[in-house]
């Protein structure tokens, strides 16, 4: 199995997405500023995951949710929560 995910910065706000196969790893990754692409940027949140069948599906899934109707998908999806968060 494999997990495509959106967290999202309590310093800054900002949101990453991204995939992996080991989720509970990868988020404590970016929570110890092992992840370069987040590093200085946490502590996060996990707002948002999707498991998917293989790699390539999650991938490709991963890229979708960055493409600008993904992010309409996301936060469509993620409405209640980001109304509550700000």
């Amino acid at each position: 199995m494999y997990y495509t995910y959106v967290i999202r910065s309590k310093k800054n706000g900002r949101f990453y997405t991204g995939f992996t196969g080991d989720l509970r790893k990868r988020f404590r990754d970016h929570n110890a500023g092992i992840v370069q692409a987040t590093r200085g940027r946490g502590p996060f949140i996990l707002v948002y995951y999707e498991v998917c069948i293989d790699k390539q599906d999650a991938r490709a899934r991963e890229k979708y949710l960055k493409t600008g109707m993904g992010k309409r998908y996301l936060k469509n999806r993620l409405k209640r929560f980001l109304s509550l968060t700000g």
